[in-house]
């Protein structure tokens, strides 16, 4: 079975779950499901979320949105724990995933990659109609403190040289294995200590 194939099944298995937990005790009826795609990068998370969404018609939320921006050096100096503390702006993924939670939709600021090293938004907001289901796809999306915004926690699991090989068709001339290495050890210590394989409800195989 193709990994779309899976998570759609998987998706709307756990909404049937959840639908049915709301029956017994009464929530939002309009409240979306929402989905974390997590996994390391270059591991085709992307590409995923967005055959998923063309196949159920789910709005698909980029992680890297959220990046937090920092020079180089600035990380550089960093622990791999506040890397992975610091290198997405979960609390603005927080409100927004809270926002979407009473069915509406809602708006936010991409991070503006042209200026990098700063922490600079973008000057036109992106925004999010209302939907059954809502994917947030992305390195650390699944992380703790967004707990119970999250429905389901979904990692793909892609064999680092996989990823690695996907990462420089991805970027091309702009790949750096400067950057790349960078970020292994943060992912190493997330995806080892912060949330394992069994941290999450569905573990599809990237491989």
């Amino acid at each position: 079975m193709g990994a779309s194939k899976l998570l759609v099944d998987a998706i709307a298995a756990r909404a049937t779950a959840v639908a049915s937990k709301t029956a017994i005790h009464p929530v939002s009826t309009s409240a979306p499901l929402i989905v974390a795609l997590d996994g390391r990068s270059g591991a085709g998370k992307s590409t995923l979320a967005s055959q998923v969404a063309g196949m159920t018609g789910a709005v698909v939320i980029e992680g890297d949105d959220f990046y937090a921006g920092g020079s180089n050096t600035a990380w550089d100096a960093r622990s791999p724990q506040d890397k992975v503390a610091n290198a997405m702006d979960w609390r603005r993924q927080r409100a927004l995933l809270a926002e979407l939670r009473l069915g509406a939709g809602a708006s936010w600021f991409p991070f503006d990659w042209t200026s990098f090293d700063d922490a600079t938004l973008a000057a036109e907001a992106l925004h999010c109609g209302p939907a059954d289901v809502i994917i947030l796809e992305g390195a650390y999306c699944a992380r703790p403190e967004l707990g119970e915004l999250i429905d389901f926690r979904v990692l793909l699991d892609t064999p680092q040289h996989i990823c690695m090989t996907q990462l420089r068709a991805r970027e091309g001339d702009d790949y750096s294995e400067d950057w790349e290495s960078r970020w292994r050890e943060a992912e190493d210590y997330y995806f080892g200590k912060i949330m394992p394989r069994s941290a999450f409800d569905l573990v599809i195989d990237g491989s």
